[in-house]
Order: C-alpha cells, then structure tokens, then sequence
C-alpha cells in the first residue's frame, strides 16, 4: 500500500503551504492512503501543535510490511521518530524535500541535515544541483529529483491580446528591502519597460526609478492566475541586481521557488538568474530567459522578437497544464517507488 502523512496547516495562503497541500492532493488523487488525521488549517498554536502530533502518533498503527510512506520535508521534531516507527513495521519512506534547514534559516547544520535525511530509504531533491549537493554532503538514501513543483488550480490564465512591444516584467513575492533589496536598485537600469510588483510591503518612494514601477499588491494566486498583468515572471533574490546574493539569493543555486510553477500556471515566460538551479529547467523546455544581471534586462528585451516571445509562450502553455494535473509531483513518487 502507498500511503502519505497528512498534517496542520496554519492557513493555505502562502508558497510553502500551497506546494505541500497541493502534494497530498495529488498523492490522494493517486489513491494513497492518509495514515495521518484529516488535513486542517487552524492558525491557533495549541490546536495546530495537537492535531499534527495526535496524527504523527497515528500514523505508524495503520503501516503494514511492504508499505510506502511520503513524508514532506521538513516535518520538524517528528520526522526522525516517523521514519524509525515506519521501518520498524515493515515499510519503506520517501522523502519529498520543500526546503532545506540547513540553507537560509541555519535551523540546522549541514551534519544535522543531512543525518536526519539519512534515515530515509528514498529522498526527491528539487533538482539536479540540490541532488549533488545532497550526495557530496553524505545522503545515504537513493536520490531522485522532482525538476519543478506542480501548481494545482482550476483557473486558467486569461487569453490576451496581441503582445506588443515594450515587454512587461511582473514580480510577486516579498517586497520588502531586508530580503529584496535590488527591487530598490533595479529601477536604475529600466528605461523603456515596466515593473509590475504584487505583494505586500513594498515602499515605492524608496526604489530608484520609481516612475517604472505598478505595485499591484496583494493578490491571491487563483486570482493572479486569471488576471497577471505582466508579459515574463521574474525569479530573482536577494540584494543585488548584478546576481542573487545574501542567503535567499544563493538558495537560488540549489532550490526551485514555487513562484516559478505560479508564472507558468499565469502562462508567462520566465526571467531567471543564469546560475540558478532551476535555469537548466528554463533552458531545456524553451520557457524564457536566463540572465546574469539585471543589468542585461533593458537590452535583452529590447532585442527580443515578437516571433521569439511567442514561441516562449507556446511552451509555457503546454507546461502549465501539465503543472495543472500533477504530472512532475506523480513522476517523481512512481520513479521512487520503482526505485525502492
């Protein structure tokens, strides 16, 4: 039997909660069965503590010899104790990997991480690089990648009318200058395009060139789906626009951020940084533009053809159904199963 620990959630509203959620009804879709309690949102710390860890106690009575458990990572205090309880009544784990401890929080040393990883028989990186970095640091478990996270939502982008020239470039995410700082020094190298920036907390009066700028705010992902105003996404971190720096940035070398799945499901095409991991992504399916600064951005725009943007957009679109149906989410636990 196949089967997946469901969990509290505080909320589905941001990036983290929304790719997890997504993953257990995929894993449901493919008739795993839930060793946990019912899935549930309570913000309140007490509630939300309670029904996770009365659902983590559970979850090792209803595992047989021969089962496969999908644990999402991080599980924080619990994943060490689930991972023995499942070997010790026969099964196997999977570990599907959301983020790293180790990387931008420093919650946990790399020896840490990487121990803890150890105790499972299966784990899916997000990608080729984070795959590496996982085997250079000492993982033991069989290694596999996901490519990118899947974005269910039954809402379609918007057709639009025929794209012109200038290009529009939309930003959602943090806004703010502790983690986003080259949103305030872009501005300086855009002369002929605009930004158009949706989230929260971004101070206009303080950005260099702010007459380039439309902040949007705050919008739900179903509703940006349906109404982005922008013509690429941009993934980028961090402080500089000359390369992703500071800890969100250099993530970016290891991780896939889940507001690249919400472009593609918005049917637009992707501006990244050139070392990200994600880039071999971009670059392999013809989905947008690798970058080494932003510097670039002006003139790589400038120089783009209609007939070359549209090709871009052909792409995106046949990837955003398969985004919408789970496919890379399904891949990866069959591969892994296989595996196993």
């Amino acid at each position: 039997m196949n089967c997946y620990l469901s969990r509290n959630y505080k909320g589905l509203s941001s990036a983290g909660n929304k790719a997890k959620t997504d993953i257990e009804q995929i894993m449901e879709g493919m008739s795993f069965k839930n060793v946990g309690l019912k899935q549930t949102t309570y913000r309140n710390e007490v509630l939300a503590f309670l029904f996770t860890l009365v659902g983590v106690l559970k979850s090792p009575f209803c595992l047989r010899k021969g089962d496969n458990l999908v644990l999402q990572y991080p599980l924080k205090k619990y994943f060490t104790f689930v991972c023995n309880m499942a070997h010790l009544r026969g099964a196997k784990v999977i570990v599907l990997i959301h983020d790293l401890g180790s990387f931008r929080r420093k919650a946990l040393t790399v020896e840490q991480e990487i121990k803890r990883l150890n105790h499972a028989d299966y784990v899916i990186a997000h990608n080729e690089k984070m795959k590496k970095w996982l085997e250079d640091n000492g993982c033991k478990a069989k290694l596999g990648v996901l490519e990118i996270f899947d974005y269910l939502s039954e809402t379609q982008a918007t057709p639009k009318p025929d794209v012109e020239k200038p290009y529009s470039v939309l930003y959602a995410g943090a806004l703010n200058l502790r983690k986003n700082t080259f949103l305030y020094e872009v501005g300086e190298f855009i002369h002929s395009f605009s930004f158009n920036l949706y989230g929260n907390g971004f101070e206009i009066d303080k950005a260099k060139g702010k007459e380039h700028f439309k902040y949007m705010g705050f919008v739900k992902s179903d509703d940006l789906i349906a109404t982005a105003q922008g013509d690429f996404g941009l993934v980028w971190d961090g402080f500089s626009v000359s390369a992703c720096t500071g800890n969100f940035g250099e993530y970016l070398q290891y991780n896939n951020p889940h507001k690249t799945s919400l472009y593609i499901r918005c049917e637009l095409p992707v501006i990244i940084w050139s070392k990200a991991a994600l880039a071999d992504f971009v670059r392999k399916n013809s989905i947008g533009i690798c970058i080494d600064s932003l510097e670039e951005l002006e003139g790589i725009l400038s120089s783009l053809s209609k007939e070359q943007y549209m090709e871009m957009k052909k792409k995106v679109h046949q990837l955003s159904t398969k985004l919408s149906q789970g496919f890379y989410c399904k891949e990866a636990v069959r591969n892994a199963i296989y595996e196993i």
